[in-house]
């Protein structure tokens, strides 16, 4: 294998484990403050160091002639929404020690992403994929038969990424711009909360607290670190490899879940992780095929 394949494959490795198992263990410890609160901050501080990667990067008339069409706009600004709403979500899972079914999310989001590109792109979708979804549909029917509940985090994880993914297909952007005008549009939402925690005194970012407000700044570094690495592992090595490769982000969640954060895997719980699974093997071997 060619040294450049092999720096493709750990760029994209390194990404999927900093969000796996660094990113995870850095907004634990964080969680001090509520995930509203570090949704807000992960929005801000990624915006901002967005702005200085853009600037060093000379990067602005890319984002001049996105940002210039209206049509652009809106959906970028659905598009940020969806992407706070996964992140508020997942840090909820990271905060109250639910990350199994965030796992689970991440597991299912792409078989959800074939499903949606099939209903609103009119992409082809072969016997393997359809058996893939079907699993994936059988598996939450069995969650809510077997524990009495729809796995909700999961669920919302993974359709909210999926929709993005969708949304972000409209739009032929790099993945930083793109998020840089997201967090740019969602900032005022995020401004606006953080204004409205300040009030109620929840906030845990102050001048009172610099230690813990230095620690909230990182949020924005967790995020960029992994989308850089990533990104240009995909650009080496093509999406069918960066996409299998990613996979190791919910299995490593799903590890730290029962090691590091003591979350309970029952047998019925296990019995409905191994039909995601399967499903997810299926998903795997037909990317393989590209």
């Amino acid at each position: 294998m060619q040294q450049k394949q092999l720096s493709g494959i750990f760029y994209a490795a390194f990404a999927s484990l900093w969000w796996g198992v660094v990113g995870t263990v850095f907004f634990k410890f964080v969680s001090f403050a509520s995930f509203i609160e570090l949704t807000v901050h992960r929005t801000l501080w990624t915006a901002v160091l967005l702005i200085l990667t853009t600037s060093f990067y000379k990067k602005w008339p890319e984002f001049i002639k996105i940002f210039k069409k209206k049509k652009n706009q809106l959906l970028l600004f659905v598009s940020g929404l969806l992407v706070s709403i996964n992140w508020g979500t997942w840090l909820y899972a990271v905060s109250v020690n639910r990350l199994l079914d965030s796992s689970l999310g991440y597991y299912i989001y792409p078989i959800i992403s074939v499903f949606l590109g099939r209903v609103f792109l009119k992409e082809k979708l072969n016997r393997n994929q359809f058996i893939a979804i079907v699993l994936v549909v059988i598996s939450l029917f069995y969650f809510l038969l077997k524990l009495g509940e729809l796995p909700w985090i999961g669920l919302t994880v993974a359709i909210t990424f999926s929709i993005y993914g969708l949304i972000r297909k409209k739009i032929k952007v790099s993945s930083d711009i793109g998020l840089l005008i997201e967090t740019l549009l969602i900032s005022p939402i995020a401004i606006v909360l953080f204004i409205y925690l300040i009030n109620l005194n929840l906030n845990v970012f102050s001048y009172e607290e610099p230690l813990l407000s230095f620690y909230l700044f990182w949020s924005g570094f967790m995020t960029l670190v992994p989308l850089f690495l990533y990104t240009l592992g995909f650009k080496i090595i093509g999406i069918g490899p960066a996409s299998m490769i990613l996979f190791l982000t919910p299995t490593s969640q799903f590890l730290l879940g029962i090691t590091y954060f003591d979350e309970i895997l029952t047998l019925e719980k296990f019995f409905g992780f191994v039909i995601i699974w399967i499903a997810v093997s299926i998903y795997l071997n037909e990317l393989r095929k590209e």
